[in-house]
């Protein structure tokens, strides 16, 4: 790094490097394998021309670059010895509250068009092949798309996580004798893959989680419940839905939308729930040999009752049965696991309504 220049303006940020990079990546403004001096990330319309016209505002119209246009100039750095990476962040969504002991993420622009991504650029110190070059940006692509399915995130979450992310892997140029730059006929260091490999999966692993701390971005029950279209309005419609020579007033659907509520930030619950809703992906995705979606189970039953007895203990427990078979409102649309889960948490609560 001692030769490389981080450059900051307004309106992008250039990494320059006057001994020069090799660098393989999917820029905007980009031959795939480049000889360059600048790697620029600039604000710009998300095109070619506007891109480039960008990057030559860091006066190097005569120098050897590659761009690609962001709307977040937001970045860190982590360093590993010979390795550096660059992360950058792009992120339209938020952490709102939503009740006591509740947030919910969400997004000014909605989730058809928020956005979350982390790009790298990976600078290693060392002359590396073009050859190389390539299978080191295959090992971070892999690298980051493993670690990034690994966490599980809500599904309208994964939806915009990386739509329009960027990655440069760059390395050093060897001079001739004679001061020219000659890729083909250079010598390059020897890597280890083996090795290599490992030391690349744990950083980038580290640049997503850090990157994540740094937005301040953390999901909860109620972004899984989203991600299954479970609206708490619709819980609460259920859960009264049964209660016989009841009138239903403002004031009890409150009572049972703070009991709900209340339910959700209960850790046992959000357990049980959370552990239901990854049990009915595993099935209908049929990712468990011994058990099919089609199979006569009943997971559901028993995460409903678990969850029923815990916020109505035995009085909840009994009222599980009558919405477990009415089914009511949208327990009736869910698919097998999580209606008799989420048919425990409105009978649980059905069954607090009226305690004084």
């Amino acid at each position: 790094m001692e030769n490389i220049n981080i450059i900051e303006k307004d309106y992008g940020i250039c990494i320059r490097n006057p001994d020069y990079f090799l660098a393989v990546s999917d820029f905007r403004v980009s031959d795939g394998i480049d000889i360059i001096e600048n790697v620029n990330i600039v604000k710009a319309k998300d095109d070619f021309v506007a891109t480039a016209k960008r990057a030559q505002a860091f006066n190097q119209s005569e120098a050897s670059y590659i761009a690609h246009p962001t709307d977040s100039l937001k970045y860190f750095t982590n360093t590993y010895g010979d390795l550096t990476i660059f992360t950058f962040m792009a992120n339209d969504v938020e952490v709102e509250d939503f009740s006591d002991g509740l947030g919910v993420a969400n997004s000014p622009r909605g989730f058809a068009d928020a956005r979350i991504n982390i790009s790298h650029v990976i600078y290693m110190d060392k002359v590396i092949s073009p050859k190389d070059l390539i299978g080191i940006f295959r090992i971070v692509s892999n690298a980051k798309a493993k670690f990034l399915s690994s966490m599980a995130l809500p599904f309208h979450i994964q939806n915009i996580l990386n739509t329009d992310d960027f990655l440069a892997v760059l390395s050093n140029v060897r001079v001739s004798e004679d001061e020219s730059l000659d890729i083909n006929n250079a010598q390059y260091d020897e890597i280890d893959f083996g090795e290599l490999k490992v030391r690349l999966e744990e950083a980038i692993e580290i640049t997503i989680e850090d990157a994540f701390e740094k937005l301040n971005l953390t999901y909860g029950i109620l972004d899984y419940l989203v991600s299954e279209g479970i609206l708490i309005g619709d819980l609460v419609e259920a859960g009264l839905e049964l209660l016989d020579g009841v009138e239903i007033t403002d004031e009890l659907k409150g009572k049972m939308e703070a009991l709900i509520l209340a339910s959700l930030a209960d850790i046992d619950v959000i357990c049980l729930l959370i552990a239901a809703i990854r049990t009915e992906h595993d099935l209908s995705a049929d990712r468990i040999r011994e058990v099919g979606i089609d199979d006569d189970f009943c997971a559901g039953e028993v995460f409903g009752v678990a969850v029923s007895n815990h916020i109505g203990a035995t009085k909840g427990a009994l009222n599980f049965k009558r919405y477990a078979d009415g089914e009511p409102g949208i327990i009736y649309g869910l698919p097998p696991v999580l209606d008799g889960a989420f048919a425990g948490l409105i009978a649980g609560c059905a069954a607090r309504l009226f305690d004084d």
